[in-house]
Formats: C-alpha cells, structure tokens, sequence
C-alpha cells in the first residue's frame, strides 16, 4: 500500500469511526503529511518499506535539523505510530510502531492562577454591555468547568442549562463527559443570555456595532478569547501568563487542593489516561510534608 493512500485512509478512520475533533484530524494531517513527503523525497513508495532506521532519518533530517523541540518531535512519531497501529488492525505487514522510540522530555511544569488571582482578574472584567457580560461567562466558565478552549467554543445556546447548571460535552476522541457550574458561571451565564437578542445558536459569539450580525451562525474564536484574558489579567495587575488551558490547571488544582481525588479530577477533564492527570500531583506532594510530620517516628515526638 502507498503511503500516500495509507494516510489517506487513516484520516478517514479518524474522521468517520472515532469521531476525532477537527482539531485533532487537523493536527494528524500535518504530522503525517509531512512524513509523507519525506518519503517521496526519499523514494520510499510504499509504507510496508518504512523501518526503524528511516524514522530515526525522518526524525534527525525534517524535525531535529529544523529546531523543533523533543516534545513537538514527539507528536509526529505518535501520529506515525497511531498510523501503524491503525494498518497492522488491517492486516498491513507495517514495522512494530512499538519500534519507535520517543525522545525523552523534562517532566512537565504546571502552571495556574491562585484563588485570589482568578477573583481579581473577574472583577477586572466590566460587565456594562453586552460584550463584557460575554467576558465575564467565558471566564467564569472556563475556570468553574475546566473545558478546552476548543470545546468551549463550539458550544450551542441549547446545550447549556442555567437552570441545573450541569451538561455534557464531547471532548478529546469523542468521549462524552459531564461539566458543572458553579453558582458563579450559572449567574454570570444567566446575565448574559438574558440580553441576547439574536439568533446565532453560539453560546458565546462576537457582537457588532450593528445588532443584525451577530446573527451569522459563527462563533467567538479562540485567538479573540486568548487576547480577552490578556488584556482583562492586565488591568487586575497580574503579571504572569494567562491562557484558557491555564484556567483548566487553575480549575484542576483548585479541586486538588480542595480534597477532590485524582480519578474524579481526570473524569471532570476528560483526559483518556490517569497518566495525564499525574502532571497535577505537585499539588497533593505538598500535603506529603504534613503527613510526614503527623504520622512519621511518633514515639520520638
């Protein structure tokens, strides 16, 4: 089987039977294509010829040469290994995808907003018109919810209820999971649909000068809502970065802190794996010193 085609198919895999975001699709036809064309180049016609060794050609010639970090080489070797993966179920004689090594990364740093943070930078947001009622729901939601950015803006007005404050979001691969608000996001949600005037089936949209065209059918995107926190975490005097997955490490943290265990913090994130969710064990560590003291050579103390 060509590359090519193998690719192809593999993209309609994702597409058709797991019901892959556009985002993710978006981000395996750039991995992949990419391999693709370095084995054109490399005249490499069929994908049952690729080894071990042409990887590591692959990884060296198109992703080290070129500056691209470990952890960004890494996305491309996992998307060649879903790849094989995929054509090895089909009964393609590929190479073990398990023969692809990755490349070993620093242990990932999490980064958040302390409480007192996340109050000051939501009363730094007006709430005078329209589009500061929007602000101030986006920012309530993405910290009362953990969402994606990406799932937050391609929620529909009738998918969220204010009256239970609890809906349902298809996340990352189609997995559907359930999100709460708190009594925040319901009221500052509430506020802001109560003066909706339009038909565009958006929660969260851009608003016009010129009421009539905030009926286009599109919704707020996510570079408008980066810049909205930026400029919101300015004038309430916070310094450090701010983001919407930052809100979602604020969001995660915050439940840690609280007590919440690690299992029900994956299910609220809707991460596949209890390995992802580990990234937030600096939290619980910090109740270590404590358990340490209270339980450890009591008979000295």
């Amino acid at each position: 089987m060509t590359t090519k085609r193998a690719i192809k198919e593999f993209l309609k895999y994702c597409v058709v039977s797991k019901g892959y975001s556009p985002n993710t699709v978006r981000n395996y036809t750039t991995y992949l294509t990419l391999f693709e064309n370095w084995t054109e180049e490399k005249k490499i016609t069929d994908i049952e010829q690729v080894t071990a060794e042409d990887i590591v050609d692959f990884q060296i010639e198109k992703l080290y040469e070129v500056g691209k970090s470990k952890s960004t080489q890494n996305y491309y070797l996992i998307a060649i290994r879903a790849l094989l993966k995929y054509l090895i179920n089909r009964d393609v004689e590929v190479m073990s995808p398990e023969k692809i090594t990755l490349s070993k990364t620093r242990g990932r740093q999490v980064s958040f907003l302390e409480p007192e943070e996340v109050a000051q930078i939501r009363t730094a947001i007006p709430i005078g018109d329209l589009s500061g009622l929007r602000d101030r729901a986006i920012y309530s939601m993405l910290y009362s919810t953990g969402l994606r950015i990406s799932e937050l803006t391609e929620l529909k007005r009738n998918q969220v209820s204010v009256v239970s404050g609890e809906f349902s979001v298809k996340g990352k691969g189609g997995k559907v999971r359930p999100v709460f608000l708190t009594e925040e996001a319901i009221e500052d949600l509430g506020d802001y649909i109560d003066v909706r005037q339009d038909v565009n089936p958006y929660l969260f949209i851009r608003h016009f000068t010129n009421p009539e065209l905030d009926n286009k059918k599109n919704p707020l995107s996510a570079r408008s809502i980066q810049r909205m926190l930026n400029k919101y975490a300015r004038a309430a005097g916070i310094t450090k970065p701010i983001s919407p997955h930052k809100l979602r490490h604020s969001f995660a943290t915050d439940l840690l802190r609280n007590g919440a265990d690690l299992r029900s913090v994956q299910a609220l994130l809707g991460h596949s794996s209890i390995a992802t969710t580990q990234v937030y064990t600096h939290i619980t560590d910090k109740s270590l010193r404590e358990v340490h003291k209270k339980f450890h050579d009591k008979a000295s103390n």
